[in-house]
């Protein structure tokens, strides 16, 4: 416990100081111990600052189906009600500050499911609209609005294909699971969004931040090799390990329209990081 609580107030010192929304997950081999549930409320926490208008995080047991919950509000509405099976392999994690499609609207929240494909995105996608028109895809609901839902469907469509993302305008870094694939959790990061993944002996997570995978670190007593993914790369990761990497193109002319948004939460990482902290005592006692 002492160990978290020191990394805890190490790391309120350093908030984060311009983002927009956070993601966060894993892959576990089935040989895998990790406590499922403390690992996702580890990734959630270490990402809690970034986003308060909804929140919410997927999972995927070797049976295949993806359970997804989520609702309106921060990380600390959500930390202690997390509930993650032993059976659980693979998990997203989201929270969300939005800029196209209001978080009144659920469908717009992420994880965000279309069709057999469930995923999460932090950046912004400028021709969502258009592409989705130029497929014939439709929403999948009728009200919804998001940007990030052009990521989903385009990689259902496409089964995955790297090329696929070429076609997207704006910024990403976003990860998805498809029901039609059982045992792959796919990464992706486009331009201006950051991903970084930690490596275990039969896990790996990925989060918006590297500070996120050092409370990871913290929180699970254990060690990590830690590397940001390069632009331009889509991973296919299965049972804790990348077993395949594509690169893509990016429109590197691409440039952002003023400035990120600055943090509005802050209390949302720091009470999340409290609690974790006893979370984790917890835990091991």
């Amino acid at each position: 416990m002492s160990v978290v609580y020191g990394l805890w107030w190490r790391l309120t010192l350093k908030v984060e100081e311009r983002f927009m929304c956070g993601i966060a997950g894993y892959s576990l081999s089935p040989d895998s111990t990790v406590e499922r549930t403390l690992a996702a409320q580890a990734l959630l926490a270490g990402i809690a600052e970034r986003g308060a208008d909804a929140v919410g995080y997927a999972w995927r047991s070797d049976q295949g189906a993806i359970d997804v919950t989520k609702l309106r509000g921060g990380a600390s509405g959500l930390l202690e009600a997390i509930a993650l099976p032993r059976s659980a392999q693979q998990a997203l994690i989201h929270v969300r500050d939005f800029t196209k499609g209001h978080p009144e609207i659920e469908g717009n929240n992420h994880p965000i499911r279309h069709g057999a494909v469930v995923g999460i995105h932090n950046g912004i996608i400028k021709n969502d609209d258009a592409l989705l028109a130029r497929y014939g895809i439709d929403r999948e609901e009728p009200n919804m609005t998001v940007d990030s839902e052009a990521i989903f469907a385009l990689v259902e469509h496409h089964r995955h294909n790297a090329r696929a993302l070429t076609e997207l305008r704006g910024t990403m870094a976003a990860a998805w699971l498809d029901e039609r694939d059982s045992t792959t959790l796919f990464l992706a990061r486009g331009r201006l969004r950051p991903l970084w993944i930690g490596r275990g002996r039969h896990e790996l997570y990925f989060a918006s931040t590297r500070r996120a995978l050092r409370i990871v670190e913290a929180a699970l007593e254990t060690r990590l090799q830690v590397q940001e993914v390069r632009e331009g790369r889509l991973l296919r990761v299965a049972g804790g390990e990348v077993v395949r990497e594509r690169r893509f193109r990016t429109d590197r002319r691409y440039r952002e329209e003023g400035s990120l948004t600055p943090v509005r939460t802050p209390r949302e990482g720091v009470w999340c990081l409290e609690r974790l902290a006893a979370l984790a005592s917890a835990a091991a006692a």
